[in-house]
Protein backbone atom coordinates (compact mmCIF):
# COMPACT_ATOMS: atom_id res chain seq x y z
CA UNK A 1 0.00 0.00 0.00
CA UNK A 2 1.58 3.36 -0.79
CA UNK A 3 2.87 5.48 1.78
CA UNK A 4 3.11 2.28 4.19
CA UNK A 5 5.78 1.39 6.24
CA UNK A 6 6.88 -2.03 7.35
CA UNK A 7 8.25 -2.95 10.98
CA UNK A 8 11.57 -1.86 10.36
CA UNK A 9 11.03 1.80 9.44
CA UNK A 10 12.52 4.55 11.66
CA UNK A 11 11.75 5.08 15.14
CA UNK A 12 9.56 7.01 16.90
CA UNK A 13 10.60 10.18 16.12
CA UNK A 14 9.16 9.89 12.69
CA UNK A 15 5.92 8.64 13.48
CA UNK A 16 4.17 12.24 13.50
CA UNK A 17 4.45 13.17 10.02
CA UNK A 18 2.20 15.95 9.27
CA UNK A 19 1.37 14.88 6.16
CA UNK A 20 -0.80 12.38 6.93
CA UNK A 21 -4.22 12.78 6.29
CA UNK A 22 -5.97 9.65 7.09
CA UNK A 23 -5.68 5.83 8.25
CA UNK A 24 -4.84 4.22 5.17
CA UNK A 25 -1.85 6.48 5.15
CA UNK A 26 -0.10 4.70 8.56
CA UNK A 27 2.14 2.08 9.13
CA UNK A 28 1.23 -1.05 11.36
CA UNK A 29 2.74 0.40 13.96
CA UNK A 30 1.92 4.16 13.49
CA UNK A 31 -1.71 2.73 13.69
CA UNK A 32 -1.31 1.14 16.68
CA UNK A 33 0.33 3.96 18.75
CA UNK A 34 -2.19 6.50 17.60
CA UNK A 35 -5.17 4.00 19.10
CA UNK A 36 -3.93 3.51 22.54
CA UNK A 37 -2.73 6.96 22.78
CA UNK A 38 -6.45 8.33 21.52
CA UNK A 39 -8.21 5.79 24.26
CA UNK A 40 -5.54 7.79 27.03
CA UNK A 41 -6.47 11.41 25.43
CA UNK A 42 -10.12 10.18 25.99
CA UNK A 43 -9.82 8.60 29.13
CA UNK A 44 -11.11 4.99 27.69
CA UNK A 45 -7.88 3.96 29.34
CA UNK A 46 -7.13 5.38 33.04
CA UNK A 47 -3.94 6.26 34.62
CA UNK A 48 -2.37 3.31 35.86
CA UNK A 49 -4.63 0.70 34.14
CA UNK A 50 -2.36 -2.52 33.29
CA UNK A 51 -2.34 -3.33 29.90
CA UNK A 52 -2.75 -6.53 28.16
CA UNK A 53 0.37 -8.41 27.11
CA UNK A 54 1.69 -7.50 23.69
CA UNK A 55 -0.03 -10.73 21.45
CA UNK A 56 -3.11 -10.29 23.04
CA UNK A 57 -2.91 -6.18 21.74
CA UNK A 58 -1.73 -7.69 18.56
CA UNK A 59 -4.22 -10.22 18.03
CA UNK A 60 -6.85 -6.93 19.19
CA UNK A 61 -5.63 -4.68 16.86
CA UNK A 62 -4.51 -6.86 14.12
CA UNK A 63 -0.76 -6.22 13.40
CA UNK A 64 2.07 -8.90 14.53
CA UNK A 65 3.41 -9.18 17.85
CA UNK A 66 6.36 -7.48 17.36
CA UNK A 67 4.54 -4.23 15.87
CA UNK A 68 2.89 -4.40 19.30
CA UNK A 69 5.58 -4.89 21.64
CA UNK A 70 7.37 -1.96 19.57
CA UNK A 71 4.29 0.41 20.00
CA UNK A 72 4.35 -0.06 23.59
CA UNK A 73 7.99 0.72 23.61
CA UNK A 74 7.81 3.84 22.04
CA UNK A 75 4.48 4.94 23.70
CA UNK A 76 6.51 4.26 27.42
CA UNK A 77 9.60 6.86 25.51
CA UNK A 78 6.44 9.24 24.95
CA UNK A 79 5.34 9.14 28.56
CA UNK A 80 1.81 8.10 27.63
CA UNK A 81 2.58 4.79 29.06
CA UNK A 82 5.36 3.24 31.64
CA UNK A 83 6.83 -0.02 32.22
CA UNK A 84 6.94 -1.67 35.90
CA UNK A 85 8.78 -4.37 36.67
CA UNK A 86 8.44 -7.17 38.98
CA UNK A 87 5.24 -9.61 40.48
CA UNK A 88 2.48 -6.43 39.85
CA UNK A 89 4.82 -5.11 36.66
CA UNK A 90 4.20 -4.98 33.20
CA UNK A 91 3.16 -2.54 30.68
CA UNK A 92 0.72 0.50 32.23
CA UNK A 93 -0.67 3.46 31.25
CA UNK A 94 1.31 6.17 32.83
CA UNK A 95 -0.01 7.40 36.19
CA UNK A 96 0.40 11.10 34.67
CA UNK A 97 0.28 9.98 30.91
CA UNK A 98 1.56 12.27 28.49
CA UNK A 99 -1.38 13.39 26.39
CA UNK A 100 -1.94 14.75 22.70
CA UNK A 101 1.64 14.53 22.20
CA UNK A 102 1.09 11.29 19.23
CA UNK A 103 0.30 13.40 16.41
CA UNK A 104 -0.85 10.26 13.92
CA UNK A 105 -3.88 10.17 16.61
CA UNK A 106 -5.07 13.37 13.62
CA UNK A 107 -5.66 10.48 11.35
CA UNK A 108 -8.11 9.23 12.92
CA UNK A 109 -10.19 12.34 13.72
CA UNK A 110 -9.73 13.32 10.33
CA UNK A 111 -11.77 9.89 9.28
CA UNK A 112 -14.99 10.52 11.19
CA UNK A 113 -17.23 10.71 8.38
CA UNK A 114 -15.90 7.64 7.16
CA UNK A 115 -16.66 6.13 10.35
CA UNK A 116 -20.12 7.52 10.58
CA UNK A 117 -21.01 5.87 7.18
CA UNK A 118 -19.47 2.40 8.03
CA UNK A 119 -21.85 2.51 10.92
CA UNK A 120 -24.64 3.40 8.95
CA UNK A 121 -24.23 0.49 6.83
CA UNK A 122 -23.42 -2.35 9.30
CA UNK A 123 -26.45 -1.18 11.09
CA UNK A 124 -28.31 -1.41 7.63
CA UNK A 125 -26.94 -4.96 6.95
CA UNK A 126 -26.91 -5.91 10.69
CA UNK A 127 -30.74 -5.16 11.45
CA UNK A 128 -31.69 -8.12 8.09
CA UNK A 129 -28.82 -10.00 9.29
CA UNK A 130 -30.49 -10.41 12.89
CA UNK A 131 -33.98 -10.79 11.16
CA UNK A 132 -33.12 -13.44 9.26
CA UNK A 133 -31.28 -15.29 11.90
CA UNK A 134 -34.33 -14.94 13.78
CA UNK A 135 -36.17 -17.30 11.21
CA UNK A 136 -33.07 -19.85 10.43
CA UNK A 137 -30.26 -20.11 12.99
CA UNK A 138 -30.82 -24.06 14.41
CA UNK A 139 -29.76 -25.28 17.50
CA UNK A 140 -26.16 -25.54 16.89
CA UNK A 141 -25.60 -21.89 15.99
CA UNK A 142 -27.81 -20.41 18.86
CA UNK A 143 -25.50 -23.48 21.28
CA UNK A 144 -22.65 -21.14 19.77
CA UNK A 145 -23.67 -17.74 20.10
CA UNK A 146 -24.63 -18.80 23.57
CA UNK A 147 -20.73 -19.83 24.83
CA UNK A 148 -19.76 -16.65 23.23
CA UNK A 149 -21.92 -14.46 24.88
CA UNK A 150 -21.16 -16.39 28.09
CA UNK A 151 -17.23 -15.78 27.54
CA UNK A 152 -17.51 -12.22 26.88
CA UNK A 153 -19.14 -11.73 30.62
CA UNK A 154 -15.81 -13.43 31.78
CA UNK A 155 -13.42 -11.82 29.70
CA UNK A 156 -10.44 -9.97 31.52
CA UNK A 157 -9.47 -7.20 29.30
CA UNK A 158 -10.56 -5.25 25.69
CA UNK A 159 -8.50 -7.06 23.88
CA UNK A 160 -9.91 -10.40 25.16
CA UNK A 161 -13.48 -9.45 24.75
CA UNK A 162 -13.28 -7.73 21.24
CA UNK A 163 -12.13 -11.08 19.57
CA UNK A 164 -14.93 -13.10 21.09
CA UNK A 165 -17.21 -9.95 20.02
CA UNK A 166 -16.00 -10.60 16.23
CA UNK A 167 -16.71 -13.91 16.39
CA UNK A 168 -19.81 -13.63 17.84
CA UNK A 169 -21.12 -11.31 15.33
CA UNK A 170 -19.81 -13.21 12.22
CA UNK A 171 -21.84 -15.83 13.87
CA UNK A 172 -24.58 -14.74 13.77
CA UNK A 173 -24.30 -13.86 10.39
CA UNK A 174 -23.56 -17.55 9.70
CA UNK A 175 -26.94 -18.45 11.25
CA UNK A 176 -28.62 -15.90 9.28
CA UNK A 177 -28.63 -18.54 5.86
CA UNK A 178 -27.75 -15.51 3.75
CA UNK A 179 -24.52 -16.16 1.69
CA UNK A 180 -24.57 -13.11 -0.45
CA UNK A 181 -24.66 -11.21 2.59
CA UNK A 182 -22.23 -12.71 4.53
CA UNK A 183 -19.62 -11.61 2.75
CA UNK A 184 -20.57 -7.24 2.40
CA UNK A 185 -21.08 -8.02 5.88
CA UNK A 186 -17.74 -9.18 6.60
CA UNK A 187 -16.52 -6.65 4.71
CA UNK A 188 -17.80 -3.77 6.69
CA UNK A 189 -17.62 -5.18 9.99
CA UNK A 190 -13.55 -5.29 9.22
CA UNK A 191 -13.63 -1.77 7.89
CA UNK A 192 -15.02 -0.49 11.22
CA UNK A 193 -12.92 -2.62 13.65
CA UNK A 194 -9.88 -0.58 12.21
CA UNK A 195 -10.89 2.05 13.84
CA UNK A 196 -11.70 -0.06 17.19
CA UNK A 197 -10.11 1.35 20.49
CA UNK A 198 -9.44 -0.08 23.80
CA UNK A 199 -12.59 0.02 25.89
CA UNK A 200 -13.07 -0.29 29.67
CA UNK A 201 -13.68 -3.74 29.99
CA UNK A 202 -17.04 -2.71 32.73
CA UNK A 203 -18.17 -1.21 29.50
CA UNK A 204 -17.90 -3.49 27.01
CA UNK A 205 -19.96 -6.30 29.43
CA UNK A 206 -22.65 -3.80 29.38
CA UNK A 207 -23.05 -4.00 25.69
CA UNK A 208 -22.57 -7.40 26.10
CA UNK A 209 -26.42 -7.29 27.91
CA UNK A 210 -27.38 -6.57 24.38
CA UNK A 211 -25.64 -9.33 22.78
CA UNK A 212 -27.72 -11.71 25.25
CA UNK A 213 -30.88 -10.48 24.41
CA UNK A 214 -30.53 -11.04 20.81
CA UNK A 215 -29.73 -14.60 21.24
CA UNK A 216 -33.21 -14.78 23.44
CA UNK A 217 -34.82 -13.03 20.38
CA UNK A 218 -33.51 -15.30 18.46
CA UNK A 219 -34.30 -17.92 20.05
CA UNK A 220 -38.00 -17.58 20.36
CA UNK A 221 -37.95 -16.77 16.77
CA UNK A 222 -38.55 -13.12 17.36
CA UNK A 223 -37.51 -11.62 13.96
CA UNK A 224 -39.08 -7.82 14.87
CA UNK A 225 -37.13 -8.08 18.36
CA UNK A 226 -34.30 -9.14 16.96
CA UNK A 227 -33.43 -6.48 14.41
CA UNK A 228 -34.74 -4.00 17.22
CA UNK A 229 -31.89 -4.84 19.27
CA UNK A 230 -29.25 -5.18 16.22
CA UNK A 231 -30.67 -1.56 15.64
CA UNK A 232 -30.06 0.30 18.92
CA UNK A 233 -26.58 -1.95 19.19
CA UNK A 234 -25.12 -0.13 16.20
CA UNK A 235 -27.12 2.67 16.18
CA UNK A 236 -25.41 3.55 19.93
CA UNK A 237 -21.90 3.45 18.43
CA UNK A 238 -22.20 6.77 16.86
CA UNK A 239 -22.26 8.18 19.97
CA UNK A 240 -20.09 5.29 22.10
CA UNK A 241 -17.37 5.11 19.56
CA UNK A 242 -14.76 7.62 19.80
CA UNK A 243 -16.30 9.57 17.38
CA UNK A 244 -18.83 10.10 19.31
CA UNK A 245 -16.55 10.88 22.37
CA UNK A 246 -14.40 13.14 20.42
CA UNK A 247 -18.25 15.41 19.68
CA UNK A 248 -18.75 15.43 23.04
CA UNK A 249 -15.75 16.35 24.46
CA UNK A 250 -15.63 19.40 21.83
CA UNK A 251 -18.95 20.42 22.71
CA UNK A 252 -18.21 20.15 26.20
CA UNK A 253 -15.28 22.46 25.79
CA UNK A 254 -17.18 25.15 23.44
CA UNK A 255 -19.83 25.42 26.95
CA UNK A 256 -17.11 25.94 29.37
CA UNK A 257 -15.29 28.25 27.03
CA UNK A 258 -18.58 30.31 26.55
Amino acid sequence: MPGRRTDSAAPTAHLEAPQLSGIRRLSALEAVRARIALAVDLGLLAPGERLPGSDRIAAALGVGEITARRALVSLCEDGVLERRRGRNGGTLVAERPATGVIGTTTAYRADTAAVHRLIDHRLVLECGIAHLAAEHADDAALAELQELVDAMDGAESWAEFHGLDERFHLATSAAAGAPGADGPYRGVLRELYRYYLPYPIDTLRESNAEHRNLVEALRARDAGTAAAIAARHVGTLHRTMYVGLLTERTERTERTDG
